[in-house]
């Protein structure tokens, strides 16, 4: 079983209210190969929300209390994100889930790149909370952009 970002299958749960729709993951949930999941939203968030930014590392310093999530506003939203992805850890323990395919550049489930905390659109190389724990538990964690290698 594969566990993948809700806003990958299609559905609209990203910050703005949108998604990010790729056909050949939607189509593995079709086939009951994939269970949805949106770590932010299992975390207390709705949608749409505020684009929030991990600020002063990845979500490895996260996880170690080294940086914080933070929200365009200011609002520290760490606790959240962390709440979404041990609720993510414990889904994917739950069905199973081989490996879990998560939104690139996500705060939650950048798994190669997330943006560097200033909202000026920059990327960085790091991994968001969600992805960091999940590796910390031996899970594999891929993102669209590299499912197909």
């Amino acid at each position: 079983m594969i566990l993948i970002s809700a806003c990958l299958a299609g559905l609209n749960v990203r910050y703005n209210g949108t998604n990010s729709l790729d056909e050949k993951i939607q189509k593995l949930m079709l086939e009951n190969k994939a269970v949805t999941v949106c770590p932010e939203l299992l975390g207390g968030f709705s949608t749409p929300r505020e684009p929030a930014e991990i600020v002063g590392g990845n979500g490895e310093d996260v996880l170690d209390g080294k940086a914080t999530v933070i929200e365009r506003s200011g609002r520290d939203v760490t606790e959240l994100y962390l709440k979404g992805a041990y609720a993510t850890l414990q889904k994917a323990l739950e069905v199973g889930a081989t490996q879990v395919v998560l939104k690139e550049n996500s705060p939650s489930c950048g798994s190669a790149e997330i943006y560097n905390g200033e909202f000026n659109g920059t990327k960085i190389v790091g991994e968001g909370v969600t992805t960091a724990l999940l590796r910390r538990n031996n899970i594999v964690v891929l993102s669209e952009e590299n499912i197909y290698e």
